[in-house]
């Protein structure tokens, strides 16, 4: 959800009126990201607060710096038409989007708010589960005071779903427990449909399932052609061409964020 604190198609932010504080203080300036204030109007539209030096997001570095980070990542080529399915007939009825964004997407604020992160030291140097970094030694988080970098790939999890649920419990400091992976009784449904009640049409198969197992089979990478293919029978020749561009468009931040994947 990182998209919905960054500023759209590339536009620089300023910090959002609530979060903003009355008087300047270190790490604000009176200038956007580092661009002078003058003949630019500031930031997100209509703001006019400050912005943070390089900061992407209109959340203060002060509050940011205090959140774990997890970013979970799912290759553009399964997201994208996942959720454009959502903003087309018969589900459009059901989730109420009927317009399909490809800025949506999400993939290059995640990137721009992953480095800024990064690069103020809010998470890393070490990755979660051990891989070595340029700072750190190969046996997890060598900085004590520090946040591992920790980036789950969605396919990582359905392939093996108790070993990154356990080595994610490990960098995030929760005691594992395989019962982490089965929500069958009553009141973890009602739990898992309350929370997904706003999101009608979006998390069906989630809403419906009753635990996380691995799959049988690891996801079979179809050919440019396939895909286009497939698309184009779901969605016609319009839909499958948004797709693909929108695809193409976020495949080189998705796979920067998946290097720094957790493995296990």
């Amino acid at each position: 959800m990182t998209q919905y604190w960054v500023p759209p198609d590339g536009k620089l932010a300023s910090i959002a009126p609530s979060l903003s504080r009355k008087e300047r203080g270190i790490g604000t300036k009176a200038e956007n990201n580092g661009t002078p204030t003058e003949g630019i109007e500031p930031a997100p539209y209509p703001y006019g607060t400050v912005a943070e030096l390089n900061n992407p997001t209109v959340i203060p570095e002060e509050m940011l710096k205090k959140f774990h980070f997890t970013f979970l990542i799912r290759h553009p080529r399964s997201s994208v038409p996942s959720y454009y399915r959502c903003t087309v007939p018969p589900l459009d009825k059901i989730t109420g989007f009927s317009n399909f964004m490809p800025s949506e997407a999400g993939y290059d604020e995640l990137r721009r708010t992953f480095d800024y992160l990064r690069a103020n030291g809010h998470i890393g140097p070490d990755i979660a589960g051990g891989k070595r970094s340029s700072n750190g030694d190969s046996h997890g988080n060598s900085h004590t005071d520090k946040v591992d970098i920790c980036v789950v790939d969605a396919d990582d999890l359905l392939d093996n779903p108790e070993g990154i649920i356990e080595a994610y419990c490990k960098t995030v400091g929760i005691s594992y427990d395989p019962k982490m992976l089965i929500w069958d009784t009553d009141e973890d449904q009602k739990h898992a449909k309350d929370a997904f009640e706003k999101w009608s049409g979006f998390h069906d198969d989630a809403i419906h399932s009753s635990g996380l197992k691995p799959r049988m089979h690891k996801k079979k990478i179809k050919s440019h052609q396939d895909e286009d293919l497939e698309w184009t029978e779901k969605y016609g020749v319009v839909g499958a061409r948004v797709i693909r561009e929108t695809v193409n468009a976020n495949i080189k931040d998705f796979e920067y964020l998946k290097s720094f994947a957790l493995q296990v």
